[in-house]
């Protein structure tokens, strides 16, 4: 069965110049949410927390005042606070900011039963003050070209395994995980089901994941000195499961849709190109044909 990547809620810049770490840089990349590890601080500073009575959710900030996420996160924003700024979920956070919602934006067009288009946007009760521990990403324009194997990160902090919690005090986790194209995820999890609108990326291999909790939460890239957010955790088949990749809404397909309803100090887009050859267009199976 399918499920998606969030915690039951009922129980729990204008430029791209922005839109990556002023001062706080990656310099290891770590190769070990499934299989990940404790995010040191300021390293992630666009990842929020989406709190209920407790944390169900994950988002990103994408400008001073807008956080993008998941449209299976919320039947609504009642009663819902957004913390920035969070190394852990338990414990003192002295980067910690918190806002409550003014503003729910669901896609018109998400179909909870297939999970198309699951994307919403957050407005937040008043901006935030950028620090070295809360920064918005860049999102990746139209057109932007994702290949099969690029690395990515995904961090949250969701549940370590299916119906495992993160031990205290639930320091956020990262893991590196590759993309997954299409045409492969498809062989997995049928051609109907992974659209346009979705991207996938794990090992098919399993033992590294996103998980419940991290629903809504980022897949990043980075390129050059940019961040750049590729897609948005949505669902998958268990978690970390061997050919059964994790299911993210694919941002670029939604660059209009996000400057439509963000009218003032719009989010920084940028083009994510490839290189080289698309491995995933020669990829085939009994589910999906080869390209003619």
């Amino acid at each position: 069965s399918f499920n998606h990547k969030l915690i039951d809620i009922c129980s729990a810049l204008n430029s791209c110049f922005h839109c990556f770490l002023p001062v706080i840089h990656k310099t290891n990349l770590n190769n070990r949410i499934v299989g990940g590890q404790d995010a040191p601080a300021g390293f992630w500073p666009w990842q929020v927390s989406l709190q209920g009575s407790r944390h169900f959710c994950g988002g990103s900030l994408i400008n001073n005042q807008w956080v993008l996420t998941a449209a299976h996160c919320f039947p609504s924003a009642s009663g819902v606070t957004v913390v920035l700024g969070l190394q852990s979920l338990q414990g003192s956070n002295p980067n910690r900011v918190s806002r409550t919602i003014t503003t729910l934006i669901v896609h018109p067009n998400f179909n909870s039963a297939t999970q198309n288009n699951d994307i919403a946007l957050l407005q937040l009760s008043s901006p935030v003050t950028f620090t070295n521990y809360i920064t918005p990403v860049c999102l990746p324009s139209t057109g932007s070209t994702f290949y099969s194997g690029v690395n990515t990160w995904v961090t949250g902090w969701g549940t370590i395994r299916s119906g495992v919690s993160l031990p205290a005090p639930q320091t956020l986790q990262e893991v590196q995980i590759p993309i997954v194209g299409n045409r492969r995820c498809k062989c997995s999890y049928g051609a109907s089901l992974i659209t346009d609108n979705m991207m996938c990326a794990g090992l098919l291999a399993g033992g590294k994941d996103s998980c419940q909790g991290d629903s809504g939460g980022p897949l990043v890239i980075k390129q050059n000195i940019r961040w750049i957010q590729a897609g948005i955790v949505s669902f998958g088949k268990g978690c970390a499961l061997p050919n059964f990749p994790g299911i993210y809404t694919r941002v670029s397909q939604y660059q209009t849709w996000i400057n439509t309803q963000i009218t003032t100090n719009k989010p920084g887009f940028i083009a994510f190109t490839s290189t080289g050859t698309d491995s995933d267009l020669s990829v085939s199976c009994t589910r999906v044909l080869p390209i003619a």
